[in-house]
């Protein structure tokens, strides 16, 4: 019988922090990172554009034998994981399966606020789509979110200028935002995937009692538990440790900037979308 990796998208870079996570606490699955960094980032694209884009990615993963995709992006998982998961798969992949990272979030984001405020920093797309704030009340009614757009963030971070001392600026501009809509916000939830490799800024400019959650080993988490519960899926999953990574853009750089996400050196190859 055919075993079949785990696929993991993202619209450039930031799944990377997501897929570390999850190949650090399920080291045995084989793994096929897609990154679409020809267009990207999806941050400022409308709804219809997001859902085209993450879809034609989802389906490429399809085709190299995913049977699981994970949306490692929080714009994706806003604008386009409902459509393909009610329009898409039960008409042309009842047997496939695609998960996001946002739910996985709402579920536990209550338990790291005291005061019950909590503030989401993520792109504009994520924040206009307001999923994280629909999603927390379902798990945490009580729970007050207050959101900020950061869209020079992901910008920054791709083009490896994230440790500048010009990051700091922008950095600074978000996070007072954030503060002056309520000075009880005792935790920053990193809605995007980008964001951590900014932690250091982001503590730096936040109140020291403000925890920072950052969404890798949350997803992981939850991951974990999803194939102990759907074990129907996870037999015919492939356990060879092997991962592969793709871009839709140029791979040279893509491999330059993955290193910073990773930690270690990749060779990535050219997604081929014939």
């Amino acid at each position: 019988m055919n075993k079949f990796p785990i696929g993991i998208f993202d619209s450039g870079f930031g799944g990377l922090t997501v897929f570390k996570s999850i190949a650090e606490k399920l080291p045995q699955y084989d793994y096929i990172y897609l990154g679409d960094n020809a267009r990207s980032p999806y941050g400022d694209h409308s709804f219809e554009t997001v859902y085209q884009y993450t879809l034609e990615c989802v389906e490429w993963l399809f085709a190299q034998g995913c049977t699981l995709v994970i949306l490692a992006c929080n714009t994706a998982s806003a604008k386009a994981l409902r459509n393909i998961q009610q329009l898409d798969l039960p008409k042309k992949y009842p047997n496939n399966r695609v998960l996001g990272v946002i739910r996985p979030t709402a579920e536990v984001i209550g338990n790291y606020s005291t005061t019950k405020n909590v503030g989401v920093l993520g792109t504009r797309g994520t924040v206009n789509s307001n999923s994280y704030a629909i999603e927390i009340e379902h798990f945490f009614p009580d729970i007050k979110v207050h959101q900020q757009a950061c869209p020079m963030w992901v910008p920054i971070i791709e083009n490896g200028e994230h440790l500048s001392a010009g990051a700091d600026f922008f950095v600074d501009e978000y996070i007072q935002q954030l503060l002056q809509k309520s000075n009880e916000i005792d935790c920053v939830l990193l809605a995007c995937t980008h964001y951590p490799l900014l932690v250091p800024k982001i503590k730096k400019h936040l109140p020291g009692n403000v925890k920072i959650v950052a969404q890798g080993d949350i997803v992981a988490n939850s991951l974990v538990d999803y194939l102990k519960r759907h074990t129907e899926l996870e037999t015919k999953l492939a356990k060879n440790a092997q991962r592969t990574f793709y871009t839709s853009g140029d791979v040279k750089v893509f491999n330059e900037r993955a290193s910073m996400f990773l930690g270690e050196k990749i060779a990535a190859q050219k997604m081929n979308k014939s």
